[in-house]
């Protein structure tokens, strides 16, 4: 069985404070990825107060490339420094976690069409290996290089490997209705649409909208909890908003 969890930036650092990572949150989720028997996992993680403000400061997102190779550089690093910590956390714990950098392996077309092949990721799983992944930029055609994010990494991986589950870890125990309730299981967009804010399709955010498009398309049930919810989801079990289209 194939599980891809995504750690939200917001959960593993501090967001007030550039760069700096939330040592307990961080050590709370590395213990339950050790204590956990799961026995293929690819972990991906967000940006949090690191990579952001790189990207805000060069102008790049989703939508606007740069080839300014510094400025990309900036971003990379911040993120690349954070997936070092990441992953050396996860090697204390006896976790044999290992690094795959989005920048280093793919590209997109003129049309954004994302190539990023899986080879040494399904490589690494079958060899006992946890990859971690991260947010980061990436060269597009046309454009310099823009950002890939952890959600569409996400989708990508989880598609590419068959995943059997996909978890979105986040600081909110699900995906709420209007009302503020926590909705149980998510099947149709429209059915949530308002509640998140409308059915923007243009939206490159990485808002709740676009996660709950591209997890209503990946064919294997996906769930969105909180920190809390973590162990529970390592374990097999139904946690926070069930997404399954």
């Amino acid at each position: 069985m194939t599980t891809v969890l995504k750690l939200g930036g917001s959960v593993v650092t501090d967001k007030e404070t550039p760069e700096t990572v939330d040592d307990d949150a961080l050590d709370r989720v590395v213990d339950s990825v050790a204590d956990a028997d799961v026995s293929r996992l690819v972990l991906v993680h967000g940006a949090g107060s690191f990579g952001h403000h790189h990207a805000d400061k060069h102008g790049v997102t989703p939508a606007e490339g740069s080839r300014d190779a510094a400025g990309i550089w900036a971003i990379h690093d911040s993120m690349r420094r954070l997936n070092d910590g990441i992953v050396g956390r996860l090697q204390d714990a006896g976790v044999a976690a290992l690094p795959v950098h989005p920048l280093s392996a793919g590209a997109r077309d003129a049309d954004s069409t994302l190539s990023l092949p899986v080879d040494s990721t399904a490589t690494m799983l079958s060899e006992g290996f946890v990859p971690v992944l991260h947010g980061d930029v990436i060269a597009q055609s046309g454009a310099g290089a823009t950002i890939i994010s952890g959600d569409e990494l996400v989708a990508h991986f989880a598609r590419a490997l068959d995943a059997d589950r996909v978890g979105l870890c986040s600081t909110v125990p699900g995906v709420y209705d209007e009302s503020g309730e926590v909705l149980s299981r998510i099947t149709r967009f429209r059915d949530v649409a308002e509640a998140l804010g409308g059915a923007d399709s243009t939206d490159v955010t990485g808002g709740m909208a676009a996660k709950i498009r591209a997890l209503l398309d990946l064919g294997a049930p996906a769930s969105v909890f909180g920190p809390d919810d973590l162990d529970g989801f390592l374990a097999g079990r139904s946690v926070g908003t069930v997404v399954d289209g």
